[in-house]
């Protein structure tokens, strides 16, 4: 999970940052509101962390101009700005929850994992391959109407791969290419048994056999 945390006082940032690192997130901090308008439009993150009172651009306009251009990233305002009439204009602006000042950390934990849980924010070593189907390339197994199924490490690494190139066809040579070492290359059938048990777990209509050219995986 990618975060953007906009927040000035150096001191609280770097707290901030410390904890959410620890937690197993990515961080992109940014002090003012230009600095952070130029991460919006350059980068994509999965949750906006925003201070108001930024130099530049405050948050709320920060947040209301994003809204206006079509980025819909689940945003928390972490702020001093305590009257309802602040709260309100937070809202107002888009944002998805509203945090007071001082933060308590563990606060600010079950804010974002409500925010993950509202808005399906899985984690990076999971990816989605269709409704109720998922891939867990770290444990090792596709999950399909919450039911496990384990895989070998290679049939992991040839799906990511296939997953990642779904814009094309892959053949046989290239996935020996990228997923083995040049030094443990793969025979063909040994490519073709790991891809065959994938798409006995998966269905074929995921993984394309292209007769005599290779594979494609069809998103």
């Amino acid at each position: 999970m990618k975060i953007l945390l906009l927040e000035d006082d150096i001191i609280l940032n770097e707290i901030i940052e410390e904890h959410l690192i620890n937690k197993g997130y990515v961080v992109k901090s940014a002090f003012s509101g230009y600095e952070a308008e130029e991460l919006i439009y350059s980068e994509k993150f999965d949750l906006f962390l925003f201070d108001v009172n930024v130099p530049e651009i405050n948050g709320f306009e920060l947040l209301k101009n994003a809204r206006q251009n079509d980025i819909k990233t689940p945003t928390i305002f972490l702020t001093s700005l305590n009257m309802v009439d602040d709260i309100e204009k937070g809202f107002e602006s888009g944002c998805d929850d509203y945090v007071k000042k001082p933060i308590e950390l563990k606060e600010l934990d079950l804010r974002i994992n409500n925010i993950k849980r509202l808005f399906n924010i899985l984690p990076d070593n999971i990816i989605e391959i269709s409704q109720n189907i998922y891939l867990d390339r770290l444990n090792l197994f596709i999950k399909i109407n919450n039911k496990e199924i384990h895989i070998a490490r290679k049939e992991s690494e040839i799906f990511l791969y296939l997953i990642n190139n779904h814009q094309k066809i892959v053949s046989i040579d290239e996935l020996s290419t990228n997923v083995w070492s040049y030094e443990d290359s793969p025979n063909p059938s040994t490519v073709r048994t790991y891809i065959k048990n994938l798409r006995k777990i998966l269905g074929e209509k995921f993984i394309t056999n292209i007769r005599g050219v290779g594979y494609k995986f069809n998103k």
